[in-house]
């Protein structure tokens, strides 16, 4: 079935995006705030696992005004166009306030280029995301996987700035979340693999080089496989020299929990597994 913005099959979509990108290389898409989505797609708020941490700290009455600003801003910049604008503007008089039961259908034609990001960040076949912590609070990156040579990368900021990014290889993708697990460049070499009890992650029983980085840890990442069943979970810590991970098969299994110490190379290749690893 065609997209009805779009006019044609998701599919052959995907096939012309990738065969443009095999020529252009990854390339930037556009920036967007949590309020400027919740006004493109608002059931993506509560469909879609990008996060909205600006709008999740405002009050109802806050978010009204927000939401009526971020179309205000995607108009001006040229992200959408407004075919009723003066019956918008009517709404909004009165001493800047909404008239009261006041209501208004906005009819809004979408520039292509937003088009791509809403549909691409639905329609994935799998996804990873990462969630990078730190002292001065979460940042998040999602990868949406289409074919090997088409991908959406959505890096979402503390303060709610979505930066969407075409993709053309597992490996481009890599390179831009390697960037949240060890943003200082520590990760150094490998070492060897250690088995661990599932359990010892849970009950603080972590000792010796793995211990050290889990206490000394800057910053510490999740990347999960998204999915119908949940995927592998690897979690890193990046200390001031050098990243350790731990992966885990899969959720409450018996065995599989392995830890390392990786080298940059070692770590860009963890990722590009997790990238690549067929939908369920």
């Amino acid at each position: 079935m065609p997209h009805p913005e779009l006019g044609i099959e998701l599919e052959k979509f995907r096939e012309f995006l990738g065969d443009a990108l095999s020529e252009g290389g990854t390339q930037p898409l556009i920036q967007l705030t949590d309020e400027e989505l919740a006004v493109l797609d608002p059931s993506a708020l509560d469909e879609v696992i990008a996060p909205t941490p600006h709008l999740a700290t405002l009050e109802a009455e806050q978010r009204e005004w927000v939401l009526a600003t971020a179309i205000r801003s995607l108009a001006s910049r040229g992200a959408i166009e407004i075919a009723n604008i003066p019956e918008l503007d009517a709404l909004m008089r009165s001493e800047g306030q909404f008239e009261k039961g006041g209501t208004a259908d906005v009819d809004m034609r979408i520039s292509l280029d937003v088009d791509l990001a809403l549909v691409l960040r639905r329609t994935a076949s799998s996804a990873l995301a990462v969630e990078q912590q730190t002292s001065r609070g979460s940042v998040h990156g999602f990868v949406y996987v289409h074919s090997p040579a088409l991908m959406l990368i959505e890096q979402v900021t503390g303060g709610g700035m979505h930066i969407f990014t075409l993709a053309s290889s597992a490996e481009d993708a890599a390179k831009m979340m390697q960037v949240l697990v060890d943003p200082f460049g520590v990760a150094d070499k490998d070492s060897k693999t250690h088995q661990l009890d599932p359990t010892a992650m849970t009950s603080d029983r972590v000792d010796g080089p793995l211990g050290e980085a889990i206490d000394n840890a800057l910053v510490v990442s999740q990347l999960i496989v998204l999915g119908d069943e949940p995927g592998p979970l690897v979690t890193a810590y990046a200390t001031e020299n050098s990243v350790w991970t731990v992966r885990v098969d899969k959720p409450r299994a018996p065995s599989g929990v392995q830890a390392r110490s990786v080298s940059d190379r070692s770590l860009n290749s963890e990722i590009v597994r997790l990238i690549t690893m067929p939908a369920e």
